[in-house]
């Protein structure tokens, strides 16, 4: 799943914490990744190395030159198009969770940041099932405000999420 939980102690969460306060927790997420950075060189290589495959029989004609640029031009577009859907994927979610407060930061891929807070005893976490922009859509109400959390991830991640916050805001 493209989430994580990571527990911090309350010492290094909050300097002022007393030793007997339970420890911080915050939820990492981001959108599935499907090429990794050495298939991604991988996949380049392989490109390129079957579109010059049949270049063999042309070399030393002036076939070869003529067909050269737009080979070359489709591996330079189709890295391009590959770049800009890794970088378009650069979202994370920070979910922070202590003792009184539930803070949630969207960062884009832009690094724009946008941030939502609220006193955790207080949050409610609701599952959208056809109402929203998205099946399964979950989003985290209080503090007067409605925030969506993990709308990029996929419909099966979106209600193991629901299941999981659901859990963690029902236990004081």
């Amino acid at each position: 799943m493209p989430y994580s939980w990571i527990t911090l102690p309350a010492q290094q969460h909050d300097a002022g914490a007393q030793p007997n306060t339970p420890a911080a927790a915050e939820l990492h997420l981001w959108p599935h990744q499907s090429l990794r950075p050495k298939g991604y060189a991988r996949f380049l290589w392989v490109t390129a190395a079957l579109i010059t495959l049949p270049l063999l029989p042309l070399l030393g004609t002036f076939a070869l030159w003529a067909l050269l640029p737009f080979l070359l031009l489709a591996l330079f577009g189709l890295k391009w198009a590959l770049d800009r859907n890794r970088r378009d994927a650069q979202i994370l979610e920070v979910l922070s969770l202590d003792a009184n407060e539930a803070r949630l930061i969207h960062r884009d891929a832009k690094g724009a940041e946008q941030s939502w807070h609220c006193n955790r005893y207080w949050v409610s976490v609701e599952l959208h099932a056809s109402d929203g922009p998205l099946p399964n859509y979950v989003t985290l109400r209080g503090g007067g405000r409605e925030v969506e959390i993990g709308a990029f991830l996929s419909e099966e991640e979106r209600k193991a999420l629901y299941q999981e916050l659901t859990r963690v805001f029902s236990t004081p």
